[in-house]
């Protein structure tokens, strides 16, 4: 089975100053197998990585739409930030994108989602995230994994790393998958392995937003 870190971030992000190549320093001391880079309303950072190490990057976006973001790995053409959800998931899947929905129901940060526009979009998503270890409150967490049993989608789990040692504290564990097709073949079978970060880990985000606003 390939181990998955599904969700980080690289310098190409407002609120991250990690350098591709630590990333995957990281990532292979660490034994992940694929590292899905996913920059906020940016894919640089995530081909910049891809050239140093092609077998263990695969490029990703995190995106900021009108209602909330939305996460999505072999990701071609950047998406552009603030479209509707629709125009959003219309662009990735002319791509061929896999499609799923970041930290869907955590209520201190702007890209979280309403129950109601989350099922406006759930019939034309592969998955969505039920754990993210920046998640400040477990029932953030605990109210994904809920809708998802609920609803049959899915999961997707992820560090949310904004700097090289948060890396790999939560993964997948999943057959082998080679595109994104492949990896909706095999989604539904995925292990999680899970670790939440505590709350001093969001000062390296903080920091690095400040220090690019200066």
């Amino acid at each position: 089975m390939l181990k998955v870190e599904f969700h980080c971030h690289t310098f190409a992000s407002k609120d991250s100053l990690a350098r591709p190549a630590d990333l995957i320093r990281i990532a292979r001391r660490r034994g992940l197998d694929r590292l899905i880079i996913t920059d906020h309303n940016s894919i640089a950072g995530a081909r910049a990585a891809f050239e140093l190490d092609p077998q263990l990057i695969i490029i990703g976006e995190e995106i900021m739409t009108t209602k909330g973001e939305i996460l999505a790995a072999f990701v071609q053409e950047e998406i552009p930030a603030l479209l509707s959800p629709q125009e959003t998931i219309d662009l990735l899947k002319a791509q061929g994108a896999f499609i799923s929905v970041s930290h869907p129901f955590d209520e201190l940060r702007k890209g979280g989602w309403k129950e109601n526009d989350l099922l406006d979009i759930l019939p034309r998503v592969d998955a969505i995230e039920i754990f993210n270890s920046r998640c400040m409150l477990r029932r953030f967490n605990q109210r994904a994994q809920e809708f998802a049993r609920r609803h049959n989608i899915p999961g997707t789990v992820g560090s949310d790393a904004h700097a090289a040692f948060e890396v790999g504290r939560s993964t997948l564990l999943l057959d082998s998958f080679a595109d994104a097709e492949s990896l909706r073949r095999v989604i539904r079978g995925a292990i999680p392995r899970v670790k939440w970060s505590p709350w001093w880990f969001h000062f390296t985000s903080r920091y690095a937003s400040i220090k690019k606003k200066l």
